[in-house]
């Protein structure tokens, strides 16, 4: 790496270009605390990013017991020694003074343990599993995913698990069992060197995912660059580079695609012979996208009639495709549909399979994947299908359980109707690892009340006191990256291995160790007698999961830890006839789409309503690839005059969900240091509005203020960043009289998908008003305040000290008002 590029300023460093079909150049990035030399490294350890879903191979370096840089993995097949900003800086956080947790009297940990298995016994004896739930996250490791999975499905007995990564990755999910039955990335980041054409829907990736940003734009360097279509409101790295950028109004998704369909049908430019013989479907689409003219979805997208066909014609006629698709389209109106439909185009194209084509349904979280894989997401292990009984039988033999004892009576709960079932009252104790809904989760005022009732019984296992943590009743001080061992799997399917680099802050336990705590105390049984969780480390929970996973689609039977050190990471299923991994899926067509092996059934786009096992043998008898056309609907929540703009969130590039790692590393801090919210010229001009002026955002539901950035966005729509809470600021429960409102999400609707069950994050109408001029002079605007406080006690173990703590304020009283890692 270039030591004079500054790495906040020029986020993605310098270029090495190559030719299409070439080789991606090596290029090892290091960052090094200021007086460390690289030969002054006690050690380097192997580990991965734990700060998005791209899967960087990284060195931490070691001295005197702590963690001082991280290099690039120059081997690795995923970034070949490139690291991001977030890689280069967010290590620093592993260190920061205020992992003690602030006012704590101290306890240790069997106090706070006891205290959660005796209400688990409580509850379970009076109220039923159904009673318990677990929301985690997307940053932990597989091994511990997946023991949560069978403490939860097999020892509790509750339906009730899911992860944040329903907020970003639930679509993906969705939309690959809709189109394939079964989840599993088709496509891979090698694609890149291959694609004549590179199609972005709804994907930010030079700030979601920047390392591979960095390989698109040394391919376009290179000789026979691919063209981009890029299709985002804002005007985005990829928007300023691309052939074709298309701004389409907020929610016209699938009107667009659509109308894209409509085109390539039209012109024949469609594969055949692929079609026929992998593919089931193809009428029903041609006969819905007939009169979805590009004239009909310039009138509804608001987007140039001549642009969209422009857009059309290079991708019906690229020699290969490669799309890829993230949050403008997950967390989005008609989310499956939309993203079905990019599957679709890619199905009557024949573009998979083979180099440079293939659809990369994106992932926002480092390890959202494995959630899905182990079935901490709403699914079941080793992508197994709920609805089949036979399934569910052989989940229970490698669990050595009864298969009446996996909960299977209906469909695994989804994260906003487990907020929903402790608002209600239902659900009583809920265990929440890794992440932080007090400020990720939409509508916050409604979710601070969800989390500060008396009757709910929230445990929260983090690193730091975030907001959603100063709600619990518990909070257990949790080992990160770099303080733990364990594999996690990227976009992409490539699996690595991290590796323990330091020993964990204070009294922090990795969260297996907690979770084999738990089960310990539980005394969860299998139906011999035996203890059901077998496995006493990570290695041996991996191996456990290897067990589960055998024969499945996420094969992982072939790897093993060793396999995994001191080389690149390995693409799965890796076991019998794929020893060394497999680069692509779906060679010879949707492999796992039969009614007997897939892993849903699919759903209706439009109700969500699950289709059953009949229905779907008398579409799909051989199975093959499903084309599922959906028809497109307006949105539910649309601007008036009272709200007349669209309100859409996202992400920076300095930033992971909500900044308790990154918001205290001091250069991604210094970058981004607060929310602010973006607005057209157009609309500046017309309102009056200059650069800097302070201004509030308001929704039906919430408001949230920020400092003005006029860019050349699409006119109509604001975008505000969601990483920002309060834990920095003189208010850590929430918005009031001293620290205004600045979480986007105070002002994000309680809306999701039909299908996956995402938040509509994107699908707001809202207000801009002026609050105070760029200068300081002030301008009158409304006022929002905080919820009161709810009286409540609290324990909590914390990572700060040489012990753990118990918090309490003097008047005993817990705060109720209001996200991870």
């Amino acid at each position: 790496m270039d030591e004079t590029v500054d790495r906040i300023a020029l986020p993605w460093g310098g270029r090495t270009p190559y030719d299409r079909h070439g080789v991606w150049p090596e290029r090892v990035d290091v960052r090094l605390e200021d007086g460390v030399e690289p030969a002054s490294v006690d050690r380097w350890v192997q580990a991965a990013s734990i700060l998005h879903s791209d899967g960087d191979a990284m060195d931490i370096a070691v001295r005197d017991g702590r963690m001082v840089g991280v290099r690039g993995r120059a081997v690795d097949r995923v970034n070949r020694g490139r690291l991001g900003p977030k890689d280069l800086f967010g290590w620093q956080a592993n260190a920061s003074a205020d992992r003690e947790a602030g006012e704590l009297v101290e306890c240790d940990w069997d106090t706070a343990m006891e205290r959660v298995t005796r209400r688990t016994r409580e509850l379970l004896a009076e109220r039923g599993p159904g009673s318990v739930g677990f929301y985690t996250s997307g940053q932990l490791f597989l091994e511990e995913y997946y023991t949560l999975a069978v403490l939860a499905r097999a020892g509790i007995g509750t339906s009730h698990l899911d992860g944040n990564t329903r907020l970003c990755t639930a679509t993906a999910a969705e939309a690959l069992k809709e189109s394939f039955g079964c989840d599993g990335q088709p496509g891979t980041y090698d694609d890149i060197d291959h694609a004549d054409v590179i199609a972005l829907f709804g994907h930010n990736l030079a700030e979601t995912q920047p390392v591979q940003w960095m390989r698109i734009m040394d391919r376009l360097e290179g000789a026979d660059p691919p063209r981009l279509v890029c299709v985002d409101p804002r005007p985005t790295p990829a928007a300023r580079v691309a052939a074709v950028h298309l701004a389409p109004r907020p929610g016209t998704n699938v009107a667009l695609l659509n109308a894209l369909l409509h085109e390539i049908v039209r012109n024949g430019w469609t594969d055949r012979a692929y079609i026929d013989e992998h593919t089931v479907g193809f009428a029903e689409l041609a006969e819905r996208v007939r009169d979805s003219t590009p004239r009909r979805a310039a009138g509804i997208c608001d987007v140039p009639e001549a642009r969209i066909r422009e857009a059309a014609e290079i991708l019906g006629t690229a020699d290969r495709l490669l799309s890829t698709v993230l949050q403008g389209v997950y967390q989005s109106h008609q989310a499956t549909a939309a993203a079905v439909q990019v599957n679709n185009l890619h199905l009557i194209r024949g573009m998979l399979g083979r180099p440079g084509a293939g659809v990369l349904q994106m992932n926002g979280q480092p390890t959202a994947q494995n959630t899905r894989e182990c079935g901490a997401d709403g699914d079941l292990p080793g992508f197994r299908n709920w609805q089949n009984d036979a399934h569910v039988a052989d989940l229970a033999r490698v669990w050595n359980v009864e298969p009446e004892t996996v909960p299977h009576y209906a469909p695994p709960t989804h994260a906003m109707q487990m907020f929903r079932y402790a608002e209600q009252g239902s659900l009583r104790m809920l265990w929440v690892s890794g992440t932080n809904p007090a400020v990720s989760l939409p509508e916050l005022s409604r979710v601070r009340s969800v989390l500060g009732q008396e009757r709910l019984f929230l445990v929260v296992q983090d690193l730091f006191l975030t907001e959603t943590a100063r709600c619990a009743d518990v909070v257990l001080p949790a080992a990160t990256w770099g303080e733990k061992t364990g594999t996690f799997t990227n976009a992409d399917r490539t699996v690595h291995l991290s590796e323990k680099a330091v020993e964990p802050t204070g009294e922090a336990r990795p969260d297996l160790d907690i979770f084999l705590e738990y089960a310990r105390r539980m005394d969860f049984r299998d139906k011999d007698g035996g203890p059901l969780i077998t496995w006493h480390d990570a290695e041996s929970a991996f191996e456990a999961w290897k067990r589960c996973s055998a024969g499945r689609p996420c094969d992982y039977t072939g790897l093993s830890y060793d396999m995994l050190r001191g080389g690149s990471g390995v693409q799965w299923p890796c076991g019998e006839g794929a020893p060394e991994g497999t680069l692509r899926l779906y060679t010879r067509g949707a492999s796992w789409a039969h009614p007997d092996v897939c892993e849903s059934y699919g759903k209706d786009l439009v109700t969500g309503a699950a289709q059953d096992a009949v229905e779907y043998r008398s579409l799909n008898p051989d199975g093959k690839a499903m084309i599922k056309a959906a028809e497109y609907l307006p949105p539910h929540e649309e601007p008036d005059d009272t709200y007349p703009f669209h309100l859409t969130t996202g992400r920076t590039v300095y930033h992971f969900h909500t900044r308790t790692k990154t918001g205290r590393a001091p250069q991604l801090d210094a970058a981004a240091p607060d929310v602010w919210v973006e607005v057209a010229a157009v609309d500046a001009e017309r309102m009056d509005l200059r650069e800097g002026d302070v201004v509030e955002v308001r929704t039906p539901r919430g408001a949230t203020r920020g400092r003005l950035r006029v860019t050349g966005m699409r006119p109509g729509v604001l975008f505000v960043p969601f990483h920002y809470g309060y834990w920095d600021t003189p208010s850590p429960d929430g918005p009031d009289d001293r620290t205004p409102p600045r979480a986007a999400n105070e002002a994000t609707v309680t809306d999701w998908d039909p299908a996956s069950k995402q938040p509509l994050f994107k699908m707001a109408a809202a207000s801009l008003t002026l609050v105070e001029r760029g200068d300081g002079s002030p301008s009158p605007a409304p006022t929002t305040t905080a919820s009161a406080p709810v009286d409540r006690d609290s324990v909590q173990a914390t990572a700060g000290g040489p012990a753990a703590h118990v918090r309490q304020t003097s008047e005993g009283r817990r705060d109720a008002r209001g996200g991870g890692r």
